[in-house]
């Protein structure tokens, strides 16, 4: 499923097509969108598919078409401090998005099927934490995953203010789903080939939103035991004392980051664009050189006759290329003025992590500095 946009060169670009088309409406997707590489999310081999418009899979990972993702976002209507409940959360990629908008406060649990995948979803979140630049411009919550089929999540079980379900829900389902949605609060998920918003707005009430037309693969059904007891499935905890230590390395980080508000190198949001508008510049000297070619050509051929059966005269001929020399100039200097514009406008958009460079310029111990930065390595 997807398709709906054309591939971009990289993650800026595949935005950039996503927002064009309308699958990204809100400045605060767009920014988690932007945040994070979904490249890094392929295995390397496959990277070079990462921004087509297209789901993914190899073996039991498997990574839905960005404009699906797109969608799932703007229809979850994420705010800080909320539960959040991914039910098939696979890689991580969305849970991750999701942990930018929730802040260090909220709530981001995912249940997933294989136990690899889990282990492939971990390592991905370790890599984020500690190689991105973007992870030191959000309060994240970070996302807690546990195996499991997610039709067999304990009855018991607290309810979520946000759940989104990765994979194909028959009617016969449809109240399970809703069973763990808090009054108020959305579920998302692909009910018979089509990608719903379900709202709770009371105990026994709710709204139906048709989105998109999709295509999952269905949910896989729980196998019963040879016991005849059901299997369920533990959530992690849903709410965590935080130790003191998190607690000021929060406080710390979010009084140093207001510190820098309104500093932050704004992201790259026009890729696309400026590389269409030098593609044209370059058309166009690519067109004035064949026309330059064609003059210097026609010179070696005898031309139409006059009245007085003469040739064009020389004059003619420097009077043309005279021209044409003049708007090739023209339109070397557009084209250098193009490059010294743009030119300068990557060196505003080169990321610079400056809470990483604030904090390390603190008179605090290293290892102290070390723990503000979650004890990133670089």
């Amino acid at each position: 499923m997807g398709g709906a946009v054309s591939a971009g060169e990289d993650n800026d670009e595949l935005i950039d097509n996503l927002k064009e088309a309308q699958y990204i409406r809100s400045d605060l997707v767009e920014q988690a969108f932007r945040a994070i590489d979904r490249a890094d999310y392929y295995l390397e081999e496959f990277r070079d598919s990462a921004y087509k418009d297209l789901a993914w899979r190899h073996g039991n990972i498997h990574l839905s078409a960005p404009c699906i993702y797109s969608e799932v976002m703007e229809a979850l209507d994420l705010q800080p401090g909320l539960s959040f409940l991914n039910l098939g959360s696979g890689t991580g990629y969305l849970s991750t998005m999701v942990g930018l908008i929730l802040g260090p406060f909220g709530i981001n649990h995912g249940v997933e099927l294989h136990s690899d995948v889990i282990e492939y979803a971990y390592q991905k979140l370790e890599f984020f934490i500690k190689t991105s630049d973007s992870f030191d411009r959000f309060e994240f919550c970070e996302p807690s995953f546990v195996v499991g089929n997610c039709l067999e999540i304990a009855p018991e079980s607290r309810q979520y203010d946000r759940v989104y379900c990765g994979a194909g829900v028959q009617r016969e389902h449809e109240d399970y789903m809703k069973s763990l949605l808090k009054v108020g609060g959305i579920l998302v998920l692909p009910l018979e080939e089509k990608l719903t918003k379900i709202t709770r707005t009371g105990y026994n009430t709710w709204e139906t939103k048709k989105i998109i037309a999709v295509s999952f693969a269905p949910l896989v059904l729980p196998k019963h035991r040879e016991n005849g007891k059901p299997r369920t499935v533990p959530l992690p905890a849903m709410f965590e004392v935080r130790t003191l230590q998190d607690l000021a390395r929060i406080c710390i980080r979010h009084t140093l980051k207001k510190s820098l508000s309104g500093t932050w190198p704004l992201p790259r949001r026009c890729g696309s664009r400026g590389r269409s508008r030098l593609k044209h510049r370059r058309d166009h000297r690519d067109s004035t050189l064949l026309t330059n070619r064609y003059i210097f050509m026609s010179r070696l051929i005898p031309g139409p006759m006059d009245d007085n059966n003469q040739v064009g005269t020389e004059d003619e001929d420097e009077e043309d290329c005279r021209g044409v020399c003049e708007h090739e100039e023209e339109d070397a200097a557009e084209e250098e003025e193009g490059r010294r514009r743009e030119g300068s406008v990557l060196l505003m958009e080169t990321p610079v992590n400056l809470l990483r460079q604030r904090i390390l310029s603190l008179p605090l111990p290293e290892p102290l500095k070390m723990y503000l930065l979650y004890y990133r390595e670089k």
